[in-house]
């Protein structure tokens, strides 16, 4: 599938350290010795410069980030090794739209090669992406798109992402049926990249989408909210909800008793998935969850390496004029659960499923 499952991989130590470039607050970390193989593509070449890549994410409230970053340090030390990059600088914390503009500043500043940003926002970032490249710096973007052009997207398909569950839970009920939705944090873009395609796919599964409520990706708001949702709407018939957020939703259903009258879509993470595999065993359980890597930011890291290396994407992966969609890993059914648990059960409950492009899989995307 041109992608490298990383399931059961041990976690990773962070080193974090502080700085002078480490304004308002914002935590600043480097990461720097390797013990991954090298990249099968990729530069290293005797006198060719390294690379610094700067890192901002603007939302640590999931435990998803912090996988997220332990999957960039991994492809990173894989080039460290090969010589091809030098010095890892990540601002991390739990920022707003102009706490991020901060963060990548910072970056700047510091004079790295790249950065890899973890957008807060589709649009609000544009005029700081502007500054990165006029200071000669390449912007990628990962997770969640964005729409500048000075920036270059390596993300999945946010969209299909939840088309998929959306369409599963819409087959599992009846016309008219009612569900009610349990989006992530209100503005994202890989929050309103859902949700429209997920709408879209209820409404032509003529599901009636009667609440909608945010739970933030977190799994105790999930839940709360979750509580909140059966006690206002005690008649509905499914709950769609994205991840980082199924396992709240599946205890709140569990407490009130309506794990039998219920639809629910699930998420593929191991607490949930511990959940799915004791209800399996008790009787006739069935949901979905779609895998939504974290190591989709290690993707990044691989062409954004190829980009300052002067290599040109291929025309044909290019859409929208700056996105690149790498695959979707896996989708998590009854039909291969079991292969799949067995592969994770010995995870902590907040592991995602996940995968990254590999090097060589990344050289395919360059003429």
């Amino acid at each position: 599938m041109g992608w490298t499952a990383l399931f059961g991989r041990p976690a990773k130590r962070t080193t974090w350290r502080s700085g002078a470039a480490a304004l308002a607050g914002l935590a600043l970390f480097a990461v720097g010795a390797c013990s991954s193989p090298s990249p099968s593509g990729g530069g290293g070449d005797e006198g060719q410069d390294t690379f610094t890549i700067g890192v901002s994410n603007g939302f640590v409230g999931s435990e998803w980030r912090t996988q997220m970053l332990d999957d960039v340090r991994t492809v990173f030390d894989t080039y460290k090794q090969q010589g091809v990059v030098d010095e890892l600088v990540v601002e991390s914390a739990d920022v707003d739209v102009n706490g991020q503009i901060q963060q990548i500043r910072n970056l700047i500043n510091t004079g790295v090669d790249a950065i890899i940003v973890n957008p807060n926002s589709p649009t609000a970032l544009n005029a700081v992406f502007t500054e990165a490249k006029q200071k000669g710096i390449l912007v990628v973007a990962t997770d969640q798109a964005v729409q500048s052009q000075d920036v270059t997207n390596v993300v999945i398909d946010q969209g299909e992402w939840a088309r998929r569950s959306a369409e599963w839970l819409a087959e599992q009920l009846e016309a008219g049926d009612s569900v009610g939705v349990v989006n992530g944090v209100d503005g994202h873009p890989a929050n309103e990249a859902r949700w429209a395609a997920a709408r879209q796919a209820l409404e032509d599964g003529q599901v009636k989408i009667e609440t909608v409520t945010n739970g933030d990706w977190d799994q105790a708001t999930g839940q709360q909210v979750t509580s909140n949702m059966l006690a206002s709407h005690p008649d509905l018939d499914g709950i769609w909800t994205q991840d980082g957020m199924a396992l709240g939703v599946f205890q709140a259903v569990k407490g009130a008793g309506k794990l039998d009258d219920l639809v629910l879509t699930g998420e593929a993470r191991v607490g949930f998935m511990r959940q799915w595999a004791d209800q399996r065993q008790q009787g006739d359980f069935e949901t979905i969850g779609v895998v939504n890597p974290p190591g989709v930011a290690g993707s990044a890291l691989h062409i954004a390496v190829r980009m300052l290396q002067d290599k040109q994407l291929k025309s044909e992966v290019v859409s929208d004029g700056n996105t690149v969609y790498v695959p979707i890993p896996d989708v998590v059914t009854n039909e291969n659960f079991d292969e799949l648990w067995a592969e994770v059960q010995d995870e902590p409950d907040a592991y995602a499923l996940d995968g990254t492009i590999s090097a060589r899989e990344a050289d395919t995307y360059f003429r």
